[in-house]
Formats: C-alpha cells, structure tokens, sequence
C-alpha cells in the first residue's frame, strides 16, 4: 500500500465520520479559529514522526543488519533507551495525534468539511500507526529490554523477531505517517482556498 492510497482509504473513512450537511448560521467554512495553527503544528509533528520512522527503514535497520545478533540487540536497546527517555520524541509521538483530531474538529465545527475529511484521514492514519507501536514494536522493545546483558545472553532470538516483525511495522509506520503528512498538508491548502 503506498502513502497515497493509505490517505485516499482514510480520507473515505473520514468521509463516514464527517458526512455532508448544510453550513449551520454563524460557521463559516475555513475562517478563523484555530484550525490553520493547529494543521500548521501537526504538520511539522507528523513530519517529525515520518522522518524518524524512514530513517530506521532506510540506514539504521539495515546498518544492524550487517552486524552479529549481540552488536543488533545492544545497539538497539541503546536506541530504543534514548527515544523512550527523550520528551521531545514523546511529545511528538503522542502529541500529533491530539493536535491532528484537534484541527479535523475545529474544520467540523466551522462547517469547513474537506478541510475537517482531509485532517480527519491523518488522524485516522495516524491511529493505526500508533495501534502497530503498541502492538508490535514496543512489546518487542520491551523483550528486547529485559536481557539486560545482550553481550553475554544465551538466547538472542528476539533478534529474529525484530529483523522480521518490528522492521514489517515499521515500514508500515512509515508508509502511514506520510500517508497523514499528505493528508494534513492537502487539509492545509483546502483551509487556505476556503479562507479566500
């Protein structure tokens, strides 16, 4: 599934969510509010998430590819240790889900409807990018954190597991978060077309 296809699927599930309706009195479509701030900081948090995710795709996992399965498990722990304990990757993790949804509802309220679907898909993308993280690659970081000494543990097969499922979910997390990221700046320039 490419990012393009991933943000059409959503943005006809966002279509569900948000169905056409008449402009209720006082709302009109794409102007004021907080909607263009709030597309404006998920933006650049989902860019954030994007990038962060295609980086290990494309040199971390493979770098470890090349090494020994005790070099893959600590250095991996090493990395997993720094992220999780950064709140600035914290902040962004969780942070462009909230600032996402936020702009798909302030659209919603302003009757600004392709503005609120568009944001709406990226949110949707966005969920299912962090149900894969809960589901798939943090348990793994987990296992791979409870061997405590990868240097000198018996059995490293979770290695395994992270050259096959974790790096599965992790293209997956990638190809969804530019998938959002296309959605959220098509949200952007629909908000920034209304507003004229």
């Amino acid at each position: 599934m490419t990012a393009l296809k991933a943000a059409k699927t959503a943005k006809a599930a966002a279509e569900a969510a948000y169905p056409a309706g008449p402009v209720s009195r006082g709302r009109t479509a794409g102007t004021g509010g907080f909607t263009g701030p709030l597309l404006m900081v998920s933006i650049v948090g989902m860019g954030l998430m994007a990038g962060v995710f295609f980086a290990f795709d494309v040199s971390i996992m493979p770098g470890l590819g090349r090494t020994d399965d005790r070099t893959y498990a600590t250095a991996m722990r090493q990395f997993n240790e720094l992220i999780e304990s950064n709140p600035l990757f914290l902040t962004a993790f969780l942070g462009v889900l909230a600032t996402s949804a936020a702009a798909a509802f302030a659209a919603h309220r302003r009757a600004a409807r392709p503005t609120a679907l568009w944001a709406g898909a990226a949110t949707l993308c966005y969920l299912v990018v962090l149900v894969l993280s809960f589901a798939v690659n943090i348990p793994l970081n987990n296992e791979l954190a409870a061997i405590h000494d990868p240097a000198g543990a018996a059995d490293l097969s979770v290695v395994g597991k992270f050259k096959g499922a974790w790096e599965t979910a992790n293209i997956l997390r990638t190809v969804l978060s530019t998938a959002a990221l296309a959605a959220l700046a098509e949200a952007l320039r629909r908000h920034a077309r209304d507003r004229h």
